[in-house]
């Protein structure tokens, strides 16, 4: 029997200090230890699918919590169920002693540990929407009171209207123009348009 460890933080300027701790604490040794630095929305992550094909009947693999191994209620089930039943492997959540699967094997232990699962399966899919509803709703507001996304938009040359009436007049071309304003043809028609219609 092997023992692993996962851990999985959401982006790369997150810090897995407090997951690996545990996991170091428990003796796994580093080169059984996966980090994933992505989103738990799928099981599509590089060292999870690594860890897997790694995991043989018989073996442990420990997550610090549920959330760590993933945010979709149902793809945690999924998931939950391929590990302990398809491939004979034990699992436990730290902060969960409920989830070892190493205890409580009778049908009363499998039925209390499945539902227990399952609520906290749900509350972790329940603050990943929370999540994106709190984000949507604070872009609509900041929209709302004027704050704009994306890139800045680009200005035209302090002498845009000479460049306009050059271009105009033939005495630089349409090349020409893009290069010295730093458009593109959509934009710098755009700007031209804007312009026109700011001078009447």
């Amino acid at each position: 029997m092997a023992e692993y460890g996962y851990i999985r933080v959401s982006s790369t300027d997150q810090n897995e200090g407090r997951q690996l701790l545990a996991m170091q604490e428990l003796g796994i040794p580093q080169e059984r230890i996966f980090i994933d630095k992505q989103s738990g929305k799928d099981f599509n992550r590089p060292e999870y699918q690594r860890l897997v094909g790694k995991l043989k009947t018989g073996d442990l693999v420990y997550f610090k919590s549920i959330d760590r191994m993933g945010r979709n209620y149902e793809d945690i089930q999924n998931e939950w169920r391929k590990l302990t039943k398809e491939r004979g492997v034990d699992v436990v959540v730290i902060d969960i002693p409920l989830l070892d699967t190493r205890i409580n094997k009778d049908l009363i232990g499998t039925l209390i540990a499945d539902l227990f699962l399952q609520i906290l399966s749900f509350m972790a899919q329940s603050e990943r929407d929370n999540i994106r509803q709190r984000q949507a709703e604070g872009i609509k507001a900041a929209r709302a009171r004027g704050v704009r996304f994306g890139r800045p938009e680009k200005e035209p040359p302090e002498n845009f209207g000479e460049l306009i009436e050059k271009w105009e007049q033939g005495g630089i071309d349409t090349a020409e123009m893009l290069s010295i304003c730093g458009f593109g043809r959509t934009t710098l028609y755009a700007k031209i348009k804007e312009y026109k219609a700011r001078s009447k």
